[in-house]
């Protein structure tokens, strides 16, 4: 069973060129301490959650307005039925985007299989020698990049982005970052917010200026097709 911590009835900017719902599950498999969604992180007893069912009867009333459904979290590949909640979401019409952090490479690959997925965004947390520093958990790297050559060939619009901070990002980590993924369509640098992240710690961390993260841009460019700054 999916566990459904959060659902966001409209959203103009998750989904690209559609209008969307965005479905939030509740747990996942990395412990970032940046995460801006920390009531999400962790499958908490008592904490109160939305049935499929509450899902499915809004998306079917909402199937005159709304085009497509985000599918976010927490850690959406971490859950082993999600194919049968996508197949039910596209049995009545919608456009699935799922978002993902890439350490679920077997369970992308089953969705990319069965055609249940309209647009990819994965999280690239760093290079690979920092993953594990930066997801707070011991990370086999190698399935990230299994993700990223799943992603990249898989022929559907896809995104790549990193949310970045001085305590962990430099230039010569975004070059890093931009070589593993070199030739990638879009990647997106996000900037950090300190507002509400899982570890209290990371409310007092720096962030980049402006200039800083058109630096990091404009050398990311070198190796991407499209690079943008996101907040």
């Amino acid at each position: 069973m999916i566990r459904i911590g959060g659902l966001q009835k409209i959203t103009l900017l998750d989904f690209p060129d559609a209008l969307a719902a965005i479905v939030f599950v509740a747990g996942c498999n990395f412990r970032c301490g940046y995460c801006h969604n920390p009531d999400l992180v962790e499958i908490k007893t008592g904490k109160k959650l939305i049935s499929e069912k509450e899902v499915l009867d809004f998306l079917a009333n909402r199937k005159k307005l709304l085009e497509g459904v985000c599918i976010s979290g927490g850690e959406p590949l971490i859950y082993k039925d999600l194919d049968k909640f996508l197949v039910k979401i596209k049995n009545l019409g919608y456009l699935i985007k799922l978002d993902t952090n890439g350490y679920e490479p077997l369970a992308l690959k089953k969705l990319l299989a069965r055609n249940l997925l309209d647009y990819m965004a994965m999280d690239i947390k760093g290079s690979l020698d920092k993953y594990s520093l930066i997801a707070g958990v011991k990370v086999d790297v190698n399935k990230i990049k299994q993700s990223l050559g799943l992603v990249m060939s898989s022929g559907l619009p896809y995104e790549f982005r990193t949310t970045v901070l001085p305590k962990f990002h430099d230039l010569a980590e975004i070059e890093k970052i931009a070589k593993m993924i070199k030739g990638a369509e879009n990647y997106y640098l996000q900037q950090f917010s300190s507002q509400k992240t899982y570890k209290s710690d990371f409310q007092t961390e720096k962030k980049f200026t402006r200039q800083e993260l058109e630096t990091m841009r404009q050398l990311a460019l070198k190796y991407v097709n499209k690079c943008q700054i996101r907040g």
